[in-house]
């Protein structure tokens, strides 16, 4: 697969459908390769005239690693959080939409619709704060605003997100048998999806690119983020929210009339997206 040079670093891409269409820039999740973004999906937006460019986010998948930043102290950077201090992480979801546009300007790509997924929801919202020069549309999938109010995840799922996987290389069918332990607490039971290519999905992503330390520098730029709400009140693209009422893991709260998720801070990478 190809890759550019985007904001000093490497980024693994793909690009689907005619260049000289309208660009749609999908962003996956925290620790979720590119391989997330079902190609049926992506043939159906190419088959309309869009070009589709999916890409590994940094730390993750075939993008460049940030090896020498080691393994971030969670406790030192929720105890920052809470004292209002800067927290010592990697980078910040502010540098990972400054990537996605830095892929962009690389793909010669002026302005897209900017679609992202759970933490890449985040950081396609910070790409349409803080970019909107590069913004034809906003669409946040499952995603948050950071509201440290809202509701965290269910019982269930933290006590199943505290459990230990087995090694990925040791045992790869013990481990995808936890990540799918993960998936059924999160899936949706109105859309059906065959286990088994959930299961081979799985699978080929931990051959592809198996990068646990990669997830935990996402998490700990979504654990430092700030409220996004005042920048969010900037966006002026058209933009579409979509979630679900029943999501476990980010579940949506009620204030003042509107629903608003949770910032899932604390929460480890979202089984849905993978390794």
């Amino acid at each position: 697969m190809p890759h550019a040079r985007a904001n000093g670093i490497t980024i693994e891409y793909e690009s689907h459908g005619p260049e000289g269409g309208d660009t749609i820039l999908l962003i996956m999740g925290m620790g979720g390769q590119l391989t997330q973004w079902p190609l049926g999906l992506i043939e159906l937006l190419a088959a309309k005239g869009f070009r589709v460019i999916r890409y590994d986010a940094r730390d993750v998948g075939l993008s460049e690693k940030m090896d020498a930043a080691g393994l971030p102290d969670m406790e030192a950077v929720a105890t920052a959080v809470a004292q209002g201090d800067p927290a010592p992480v990697a980078y910040h979801l502010d540098d990972m939409a400054a990537d996605a546009v830095g892929l962009l300007d690389a793909l010669n790509v002026r302005k897209a619709h900017i679609v992202g997924a759970s933490m890449g929801g985040m950081v396609a919202q910070l790409v349409a704060a803080d970019h909107p020069d590069h913004v034809l549309s906003l669409t946040s999938i499952m995603s948050t605003t950071a509201n440290p109010d809202l509701p965290a995840a269910s019982q269930e799922l933290t006590e199943q997100f505290t459990r230990t996987p087995p090694d990925a290389h040791e045992d790869p069918e013990g481990f995808v048998d936890h990540m799918l332990s993960h998936w059924r607490l999160t899936r949706s039971p109105a859309y059906p999806v065959d286990e088994g290519f959930v299961r081979a999905q799985f699978a080929a992503d931990v051959e592809r690119s198996y990068y646990p330390d990669g997830s935990a520098r996402h998490h700990a730029a979504i654990v430092a983020a700030p409220d996004r709400r005042p920048k969010l009140r900037t966006i002026t693209a058209p933009t579409l929210v979509l979630h679900g009422e029943h999501d476990p893991l980010i579940p949506p709260g009620v204030r003042q009339g509107h629903r608003q998720q949770h910032p899932r801070c604390g929460v480890p990478p979202d089984p849905r997206h993978g390794t």
